[in-house]
């Protein structure tokens, strides 16, 4: 008799990205084994995907590890940390340690703390020379993301929800996320059935934080008004998205050189030829290379710049976010520091 449904398919989810990993890691196969190291909050996703790495990868000949990140934001989540982290080498894995960040407070609470978990995750991949990191994001988390940023209006990359395959400083394919096709209520089923204890966060069902009234109460609305599938169906959205949002990235990035003039300023006329899509993509690149923070960057901001190549009347200058200001200059747009 195999192994309960939930946990065949998680293990077999692990096991694809094991194989990934390996393949990306061949021509540079250490005498060691590669360290793929999986974030785990204690949570039920995150849980799940432990203990699938900690199965699958010694039969592939994988070192496994594990880091939970410790974001100091509730009374005794050291406490917390902890139990993880005995729990993780219950199952296996080593290296298996603790991390504690200092949550900012640039752009919210829940940026605040994804930022800082991140630092610690891409820190301890360094300081392990992992190869991977595995993440526990499911479908349902997908479709949040994705309804998120139709929220915001920032365009078919913030609809492309999160990748699979995603990376780090100097780590191009570091994050993994092996669940996106997963439901929530599977990685927990295989809990249940291995007899995993899980801790529930409480800020999951606080709703002081936008991701959990959109969890508790936005998708609930959306299933009663349109029925089961909504789920799926904004999984699908996110791939379709990503597609496309890939194909126009590498059409702008090709294009770019076309429109720049022998000096390398933005050429007008040029850039008004583009499509839409294409020249925005193109602004906001030349805005980020002159110091424009990419996350304060937001869909308003490149609708500015455009109108000095879409709808020019004389205007003065755009400020940026990052001291950045764009204008327009003799049929040249000039994006620099002010």
């Amino acid at each position: 008799m195999g192994p309960h449904p939930a946990v065949a398919a998680i293990r077999l989810a692990v096991r694809r990205v094991l194989h990934d990993v390996l393949t990306d890691h061949a021509p540079d196969t250490p005498p060691r084994a590669p360290l793929v190291l999986v974030a785990c909050s204690g949570g039920a996703d995150s849980m799940a995907l432990a203990s699938a790495l900690a199965f699958e990868a010694p039969k592939l000949g994988v070192r496994a590890g594990g880091i939970t990140v410790d974001h100091g934001l509730q009374s005794g989540s050291d406490l917390r940390a902890d139990e993880v982290v005995l729990r993780l080498t219950e199952l296996g894995l080593a290296p298996a340690e603790s991390v504690a960040v200092t949550v900012g407070r640039d752009g919210g609470p829940e940026a605040a703390a994804r930022d800082a978990r991140y630092a610690a995750l891409d820190a301890a991949a360094e300081r392990h020379g992992a190869a991977a990191v595995l993440l526990g994001h499911t479908r349902d988390d997908q479709a949040e993301t994705v309804l998120l940023g139709l929220a915001r209006g920032s365009g078919t990359r913030s609809l492309s929800g999160m990748a699979a395959v995603s990376g780090g400083p100097g780590a191009a394919r570091r994050y993994r996320r092996p669940f996106l096709h997963l439901d929530r209520q599977t990685a927990r089923k295989a809990c249940m059935a291995q007899s995993l204890p899980v801790w529930d966060d409480p800020h999951n069902a606080d709703p002081a934080y936008t991701r959990s009234r959109l969890r508790h109460e936005g998708l609930p609305a959306l299933e009663k008004a349109l029925g089961k599938g909504v789920v799926e169906a904004l999984a699908r959205t996110a791939q379709l998205s990503r597609d496309d949002a890939d194909a126009l990235d590498a059409w702008a990035g090709q294009a770019e050189a076309s429109v720049r003039d022998a000096g390398g300023l933005l050429e007008c006329a040029k850039l008004y030829a583009l499509p839409p899509a294409v020249r925005r993509r193109i602004l906001r690149r030349a805005a980020i290379e002159a110091g424009a923070p990419a996350g304060s960057l937001f869909a308003r901001h490149i609708e500015e710049i455009d109108r000095l190549i879409t709808g020019w009347r004389g205007q003065g200058a755009i400020n940026l976010p990052g001291k950045v200001v764009a204008q327009r200059q003799g049929g040249r747009l000039v994006i620099r520091q002010g």
